[in-house]
């Protein structure tokens, strides 16, 4: 949150390789004949395979991408040594650094993955032959590839940021703390809201363990939609639990400060978990779009390992996602003491407070919720149009009355969930006290995670079946 600060460290100095001045010549040229081999080895590897279509295969895809991976790794490092060496001037800037710690980073985690992705399907074609084509499928090469570029950036991104942050550690005390104003409610009510907002947080926490506790113990509820059910059940105690003990301190201890890492770890942790919410609804949409869509192929379709990935993908973006928006926001300026006029560190408040310029963080917020928020929630809707075609093909009561219990309460979280997120997010007010956000906020980060017990669970049959089963355990092991 410092970006005018970072001139403080303008450049450093590269000492380069172990060797006399009057041998730089003769490893110059050594170096940059290396580097033109590997750059024009490898592209010409890039080459063979795109046109050769014998070599269209799962392995060969894999080193067509570990060949350009390879390329950049060395594009990383490479021409800034021989540069160096050929100019005698030995300075990195402060941004060509940090950059270059990046893409090292980066481009060496990648190496890693595509090898292991490489070593992967030569164990299925020597181990499992005839198995090969099903197991490494178009597909599935295209998702190992994008999980380890994913896996990379996020990695890469870990170590910058916590770089940055060690190169600016002493300068974070222009940001010493920010001051939460809390719900807009007078300070006499306080007293009165506190038990209210203590009740509707233990009860989030309380109902969805039990959501938890139910499909673990029950065999019956081993199914994909208790699965993905179990994953959002931990996520909305996960995100309750950012903004709600905080809040809740606050109210009974009248102090309104938090430090610089709360607010920075608060901002991180409740955009994870709102995209992992959004993802996870995506997931639990297109179970219930297979289940009555494609019923005969429902557990072909919904296997286990289908299931496991989606939850592992939905883990992973909203990691990315936490983590680009959490960079942006550290690079930008404050005041030495900020009032907020939230009752967290909400990302878009904190934007409008900033002096510096949040153009290209709210440029950011808009393209990654749209693919975050906005994408996720069209699929939903195309889900549920398609359950509602198949519905209208061969209409009957009991089966309208059977998609209307199973997917009316979804639909109606849904709506609530990503109603209030866009409207924030996508039409922010602006008025920085404006209590309207603050408001749809408290719906969808606290009443929301509080009612989805009861709205999926509670309502269902066979949660209500484990439920007294359970009880009736516990009665009678007394």
């Amino acid at each position: 949150m410092n970006w005018d600060n970072q001139s403080s460290v303008s450049e450093f100095i590269l000492l380069g390789l172990p060797i006399q001045p009057e041998e730089q010549g003769l490893y110059y040229a050594v170096f940059l004949v290396t580097y033109l081999t590997t750059v024009l080895g490898n592209l010409l590897i890039i080459l063979l395979i795109r046109l050769d279509a014998r070599l269209h295969t799962p392995m060969y895809f894999f080193l067509s991408h570990l060949a350009l991976t390879d390329i950049s790794f060395s594009s990383v490092t490479a021409p800034k040594m021989l540069m160096n060496m050929l100019t005698q001037k030995q300075t990195i800037s402060y941004a060509g650094c940090i950059s270059q710690s990046y893409f090292f980073a980066l481009f060496a985690g990648l190496d890693s993955f595509l090898l292991t992705s490489m070593a992967y399907d030569r164990y299925v074609a020597i181990c499992h032959p005839l198995h090969y084509t099903n197991i490494m499928s178009q597909r599935r090469c295209f998702l190992l590839v994008i999980v380890s570029w994913v896996l990379s950036i996020a990695n890469a991104l870990v170590h910058t940021i916590l770089l940055t942050k060690l190169m600016n550690w002493d300068n974070q005390s222009s940001v010493s703390e920010f001051i939460l104003l809390g719900l807009p409610i007078h300070l006499e009510e306080q007293g009165m809201y506190y038990p209210l907002f203590l009740v509707m947080y233990l009860t989030t926490v309380l109902g969805n363990l039990l959501i938890i506790l139910l499909i673990r113990l029950d065999s019956h509820l081993h199914t994909p939609m208790y699965f993905f059910l179990s994953h959002l059940a931990l996520t909305d105690i996960s995100f309750s639990s950012v903004t709600a003990p905080k809040m809740l301190m606050n109210m009974l201890t009248q102090s309104q400060s938090i430090s610089y890492a709360g607010c920075i770890s608060q901002v991180y942790f409740f955009v994870l978990l709102a995209g992992l919410d959004s993802f996870l609804l995506t997931s639990m949409a297109y179970d219930r779009y297979v289940a009555i869509c494609h019923p005969l192929h429902y557990t072909t379709i919904m296997s286990q390992r289908r299931c496991f990935l989606l939850v592992i993908v939905s883990w992973v973006l909203s990691i990315a996602n936490a983590l680009v928006h959490t960079t942006l926001l550290s690079f930008l300026s404050f005041d030495r003491i900020i009032t907020v006029h939230h009752f967290f560190c909400d990302l878009s408040a904190l934007l409008k407070l900033s002096t510096s310029d949040s153009t290209i963080n709210e440029m950011v917020i808009l393209i990654l919720g749209t693919v975050v928020l906005t994408l996720p929630f069209i699929c939903i809707v195309m889900s549920y149009g398609h359950i509602g075609a198949t519905i209208l093909r061969a209409p009957s009561v009991k089966g309208f009355c059977k998609t209307l219990s199973t997917c009316g309460s979804h639909l109606c979280v849904v709506s609530l969930y990503y109603g209030t997120i866009i409207a924030i997010y996508f039409f922010p007010s602006s008025n920085n006290t404006n209590d309207k956000d603050v408001i749809v906020t408290v719906l969808y980060s606290v009443v929301t995670p509080m009612l989805n017990p009861f709205i999926y669970s509670l309502r269902n049959r066979d949660m209500k079946g484990a439920l007294r089963n359970l009880l009736r355990r516990g009665i009678f092991s007394v």
